[in-house]
């Protein structure tokens, strides 16, 4: 009977330690896009009860698609400077359209990390990696060219901030998905692997960036970070 009780405990603390992990920081990820950083969860039937610095919180479990561990996440870009590559095209692309310089720096890392010649799976070209249709549509004649490239994406970019008030973050899911898609999962992020985290990267980047990190010498306006945290 002893035996039985002390294995009976002992099973209960195992399956305590199984369902309450808070021996480092974890990101949980939200089927809206939102990445939150968490010192412990815990899963309580259909809820998952999360331990942040601010406190305890429970959200419902359908709409966590993932928690990662911390260092899965790609190290930050570089900030923006005259050093840059395509600094000064970056600069008059954001001029001439009205999207911050720091933004369109984000996108250009993440996607081609500033290579022009990049081509992804999806036959997606160029620093801003634009489909052939898309770039068409753009009128982008070279898509290989920089400043094409940036012209062009830079203008998609505007398009898609317009079309979702400003929020960063279902602009960014329409720039990588497409629109089509964003509208298909009721204006939210798609929950598609590559997706959220092109999402959760450049919003971590550019919400670093605007943190005081690294600040444009002529500051402007950022868009609407919207469901996502300010970044670490």
């Amino acid at each position: 009977m002893r035996l039985r009780a002390f294995l009976s405990a002992m099973l209960a603390v195992c399956w305590l330690s199984a369902g309450a992990v808070a021996v480092r920081a974890d990101y949980v990820v939200l089927r809206s896009g939102a990445r939150l950083n968490v010192t412990g969860y815990e899963l309580l039937g259909d809820k998952y009860r999360l331990q942040m610095n601010g406190g305890i919180a429970e959200i419902p479990a359908s709409d966590v698609v993932g928690i990662e561990p911390e260092e899965v996440f790609d190290p930050l870009p570089e900030p923006l400077t005259s050093n840059t590559p395509f600094h000064d095209i970056i600069l008059a692309a954001s001029e001439r359209y009205g999207v911050d310089a720091d933004l369109i720096h984000c996108v250009i890392a993440i996607e081609s990390n500033f290579n022009p010649r990049a081509i992804s799976p999806r036959n997606a070209r160029g620093l801003m990696q634009l489909l052939p249709q898309t770039a068409a549509q753009l009128g982008v004649r070279n898509v290989f060219d920089p400043r094409e490239n940036i012209e062009g994406g830079t203008r998609y970019l505007k398009d898609m901030l317009a079309r979702y008030n400003n929020n960063l973050t279902l602009a960014l899911a329409a720039y990588n998905a497409g629109p089509e898609r964003v509208e298909q999962y009721g204006r939210r992020v798609p929950p598609y692997s590559e997706t959220l985290k092109y999402v959760q990267r450049i919003s971590r980047s550019y919400a670093k960036f605007k943190s005081g990190a690294a600040q444009n010498a002529k500051p402007q306006p950022a868009a609407k970070l919207e469901g996502l945290p300010a970044g670490k």
